[in-house]
């Protein structure tokens, strides 16, 4: 989700920074900052900003601005600050790093001292800045994952040396700690235990403006010109942080790369403590990550084929739908299939009825009461929830379970339950807060319980900034000019795609209908992908082995480049043919809602086998 394009360094030119805007973590991009700079006279008689530490006084670009570090490196330069521990990556190219904080931050009334996750001094932003010679015209900010918290703001810490590496290929890059620096939710929770809408704003949209912005600010002054393009480039919170620009100031970037978007933000993730509470609740159920392997695998030797061979991995999920329940074949010896005998599962080969019908939930996804229905009847997989009674979507057959075994939960999810019942007790150990710190009272929720708390996370929202991001009107950035290109995983072992499909369907509902909305704004569905990269999906035992060359996934820059040739030339991207690495297998990936379809011959490891309808 990088796009890369190096360029000679000019020996001491100076750079200028345009006004940044989004935060990106979850991809790390490196870039080294250009070490020498000329001080020269800027366009409208504006002396041009040099990188040292005189730019802590000649870059002020509102009241609530200050520039707390400046440092060049020059390439082959370790990148590390005071406190860098480890071996630091290098300078790939002459860089200028800049840090700012954006205030005026929160001061919570209940830590006089200073020191707790829900105070802090601002919105840390880091900008890293090519060369005045090696820069493309370009900005290129980076979105964050999870809370998004970081060193954005540290004078003694890089916040994102990734950024770095981006900078090196000639864009300049900033990301952004969205007004934290910790890693969990105890910032979004005051010491009271209330709400802290203000970091709560910060971290939703706030920083993300406030980062388009300085960036271009920046670059004006330190280039002597504006950045002909902005494009922004996140997966995860970042695909859900460029919705959010893109809903509410889209002018900030020309195009958007959204990648798996962490929209929907408090259902999915209270969703993702529910195989939790089923495994927990339901009687007679130890799913080790063996017995989760096992069965995922089961659904993908029965889903994969395509004209009568396996494929190894599902290309269409929507079409799957496999029943442990009613498989021989993976039910324990003596289980008679649904509804009948439990049985009792003591190996990683087998399951008995309790915990089929538990990973049949799993898939389901989230429901009030801890139902699902007939897979055969609904396999969960449309972009329209089945009735008021199932709440969220769970993750598709064949991807890689594992994670959801054992006694430890993913901890946003945890952290999330606890903002919306504003207790910081159901949360994980690691979640501080005056009241109690965390102690794991989620283990006691029913799936009333979770339920309960999920409704109270849709009924916060106000609250919550409107984390959930889920504004279907586009029409801003439509109009703006602004390009999207979306892209999730169909084997995403964290944000249910089907979330994406929700979003599409109600932005296609709204704006006049898919036709209209892949005018502007296209997703692409990737079978095998797990989460933002890298494959997903189990093995199926009668498939090639899921490894590198059997699996055909985005190249590097792929999805961004394809991004950049829509915005500048108006190339549309009409599908992506997607290469395995060694180029043994390649499929065309399809702008939603059309899919890939094999056309009936051919080598079903052929991208020209296939074809969008």
């Amino acid at each position: 989700m990088r796009s890369r394009s190096n360029a000679a360094h000019g020996p001491r030119a100076q750079p200028r920074v345009g006004a940044g805007r989004r935060w990106m973590r979850i991809f790390g991009l490196g870039s080294a900052v250009v070490g020498a700079l000329v001080t020269a006279s800027g366009c409208g008689g504006d002396s041009r900003l040099v990188c040292d530490d005189t730019m802590k006084t000649a870059f002020k670009p509102d009241s609530n601005t200050r520039v707390v570090l400046v440092k060049a490196f020059r390439q082959g330069e370790p990148l590390a600050l005071p406190a860098t521990t480890g071996t630091p990556p290098t300078a790939a190219a002459d860089l200028c790093l800049v840090k700012m904080v954006v205030g005026p931050g929160f001061q919570d009334p209940n830590d006089p001292a200073g020191t707790a996750p829900s105070t802090s001094p601002g919105i840390g932003i880091e900008v890293w800045l090519p060369a005045s010679g090696a820069w493309n015209n370009r900005i290129q900010n980076l979105g964050g994952g999870g809370w998004a918290g970081g060193n954005q703001a540290s004078t003694t810490l890089i916040g994102n040396t990734g950024a770095a590496a981006a900078a090196a290929t000639g864009f300049v890059v900033g990301s952004t700690d969205t007004g934290h620096a910790i890693g969990n939710g105890s910032f979004a929770m005051k010491q009271d235990a209330s709400i802290n809408t203000t970091l709560w704003t910060d971290f939703a949209e706030r920083s993300l403006h406030e980062l388009a912005i300085k960036t271009k600010a920046l670059v004006q002054r330190y280039y002597g010109k504006g950045a002909q393009r902005a494009y922004w480039n996140g997966c995860s919170t970042g695909g859900r942080q460029g919705y959010r620009i893109a809903q509410t100031h889209p002018d900030d970037y020309n195009g958007y790369l959204v990648g798996a978007p962490a929209f929907n933000w408090t259902k999915f993730i209270t969703n993702e403590l529910y195989p939790q509470i089923v495994t927990r609740r339901d009687p007679m159920v130890n799913l080790t990550a063996g017995k989760l392997d096992f069965v995922s695998a089961a659904a993908v030797n029965a889903c994969d084929l395509i004209s009568g061979q396996h494929l190894g991995f599902i290309l269409d999920t929507s079409q799957c739908r496999y029943d442990p329940t009613t498989d021989r074949m993976v039910l324990c010896v003596g289980v008679t299939g649904r509804g009948g005998v439990a049985g009792a599962s003591v190996n990683a080969s087998c399951v008995n009825l309790a915990e089929a019908n538990a990973i049949n939930k799993i898939w389901y996804g989230q429901t009030a009461d801890g139902t699902y229905a007939d897979p055969a009847v609904d396999n969960s997989s449309g972009p329209t929830l089945a009735s008021s009674n199932q709440l969220w979507w769970g993750l598709t057959r064949g991807t890689n379970l594992g994670s959801l075994a054992g006694a430890n939960p993913f901890s946003i999810a945890t952290d999330m339950v606890a903002l919306e019942l504003q207790d910081p007790r159901y949360a994980t150990p690691s979640f501080i807060n005056a009241v109690s710190n965390g102690i794991n009272r989620w283990q006691q929720m029913t799936y009333a319980d979770l339920a309960s708390a999920y409704n109270q996370g849709v009924a916060l929202q106000s609250s919550f900034a409107n984390i959930n991001t889920d504004n279907p009107d586009l029409t801003m950035a439509r109009n703006s000019g602004a390009k999207i290109i979306s892209y999730h995983g169909l084997a995403d072992t964290l944000i249910a795609h089907q979330g994406s499909l929700n979003y599409f369907s109600r932005v296609s509902a709204t704006m006049g209908g898919a036709v209209e909305v892949n005018r502007f704004n296209r997703l692409f569905l990737i079978p095998g992908m797990g989460h933002c990269a890298g494959i997903g999906s189990v093995n199926g035992p009668a498939g090639p082995p899921l490894n590198a060359n059997n699996v055909p996934l985005p190249a590097p820059n792929q999805l961004f480049n394809a991004l950049m040739d829509w915005v500048e030339n108006n190339n549309a991207p009409s599908s992506l043919v997607l290469s395995s690495a060694n180029s043994g297998v390649t499929l065309p990936v399809c702008p939603y809602p059309q899919k890939a379809t094999y056309i009936g011959s051919g080598a079903i490891t052929s991208a020209a086998s296939y074809t969008c309808n």
